[in-house]
């Protein structure tokens, strides 16, 4: 029986280009990661760092938003500051109402970005509504940048929606509310992305969304947006909340998504702890594509749950331990060990599978439970390798791991494939 995600459907290959680096996007690409700064925007240098952190955590393109003159001011000289710190992750400005001014009056600015996102219901009303879209699509085709149109249902386009609702009301089995709703996503990302290219922006230089806060709807929405066009697809649920509750639903969500093979580049839209770092959105996002087997961003720590066998607390430490530790080694090992994120290693509180688990893994440690022997096996790559035991099991354990990472992805002849 076939497991596993399905192919995904985008034909179209865009390009997100900054520099040297190019970040593809679609035509059977990676699913990218993409995250967004919660920075005032003028600060640039504070605006900078936090690009640089979400960056460094595995974003492979990063959005900012751009909503004043000074904000667009500020545009080249973050993209200055991130090049002298050897960070060169494409940025992605965020317009809404008066992108067209800026993207006018700051060229700077437009040049320095990789890629707009363009909300078709925040780019202006009445008559001036298609010119101001046009505007900043002549932009984007001057300046060869990539955008994104990105529809939301808390800034629907209200004519649209209002022409669709009227349509509806004439039909003979009427759709619910909601079902309109979900059609006047799709219709103005759709009739949105046509326009840009009769303005004469090509169509490898678009990409779609259709954001909505319910699973239910954004599923419905993506499979729907993606049977009618073949635009790479930028997937998320957008105000996802703070916490569990936050990741929970983006992972229902995307999953679904993914798994169905919608979906080429993802956000995680977290409000984020006030003490917490911004870049948990991009570590959940990473861990989603990773427990699908759609892509590989760090070594993998297999912990078990825990359980009257293990009262003691010390594998729970040392998991945590080395899953902070080889996340923290991943900014440097991704260049060092190629490879390396592909991993295993296992963490595990008892005799029951500890064994089992851990030769499975690459790198394996059994604890003693309660009532075992104060030995601790370790297996590497299947094989028990040595016994731990005393006060210093930790950091005897991450030498191994250390030792394996070196020995095994350090060298043509080593690395695992």
């Amino acid at each position: 029986m076939p497991v596993g995600p399905r192919a995904r459907k985008r034909t179209r290959l865009v390009a997100v280009k900054w520099g040297a680096r190019t970040v593809l996007v679609g035509g059977g690409a990676p699913v990218v990661v993409q995250s967004m700064t919660n920075t005032d925007t003028q600060d640039h240098i504070a605006t900078a760092l936090q690009i640089k952190e979400l960056a460094q955590a595995g974003s492979e393109k990063v959005r900012i938003t751009v909503n004043t003159p000074e904000a667009a001011a500020a545009v080249p000289k973050i993209r200055e500051q991130l090049d002298r710190m050897n960070i060169d992750v494409p940025l992605i400005g965020d317009f809404h109402y008066n992108g067209h001014k800026l993207l006018s009056t700051y060229p700077a600015c437009a040049q320095a970005l990789s890629k707009y996102r363009i909300n078709p219901g925040n780019v202006g009303s009445g008559s001036r509504r298609d010119s101001n879209f046009a505007q900043m699509i002549e932009i984007a085709a001057k300046y060869e940048k990539v955008i994104r149109i990105g529809v939301n249902w808390g800034s629907l386009d209200q004519t649209l929606l209002a022409r669709l609702m009227d349509e509806n009301a004439l039909q003979a089995s009427p759709w619910e509310a909601s079902a309109v709703m979900r059609e006047a996503l799709v219709t103005s990302a759709i009739e949105s992305a046509k326009r840009a290219e009769e303005i004469g922006l090509p169509g490898e230089s678009i990409i779609l969304s259709c954001k909505v806060s319910n699973v239910q709807d954004v599923v419905a929405v993506y499979r729907e947006l993606s049977n009618r066009c073949d635009y790479p697809l930028h997937i998320g649920l957008t105000e996802a909340g703070m916490g569990s509750k936050g990741i929970v639903a983006s992972t229902a969500a995307l999953a679904v998504l993914l798994q169905e093979g919608i979906g080429d580049t993802i956000r995680v839209s977290l409000t984020p702890d006030p003490t917490g770092s911004r870049s948990t959105e991009v570590v959940v996002a990473q861990e989603i594509l990773q427990s699908l087997g759609l892509r590989a961003f760090s070594p993998v720590v297999i912990a078990c749950p825990g359980c009257g066998r293990t009262t003691s607390t010390f594998f729970q430490q040392l998991a945590a331990q080395i899953q902070d530790y080889l996340r923290e080694q991943m900014p440097v090992w991704r260049a060092q060990y190629p490879g390396v994120e592909s991993m295993q290693v296992a963490v595990m509180g008892c005799v029951v599978n500890g064994p089992g688990e851990s030769k499975h893994a690459n790198i394996g440690i059994s604890l003693p439970g309660a009532g075992e022997a104060p030995v601790a096996p370790v297996f590497v790559d299947g094989e028990r390798s040595v016994t731990l035991k005393g006060e210093r099991i930790a950091e005897d354990f991450q030498q191994i791991v250390d030792n394996y990472v070196k020995s095994h992805y350090g060298t043509t002849q080593g690395r695992i494939s």
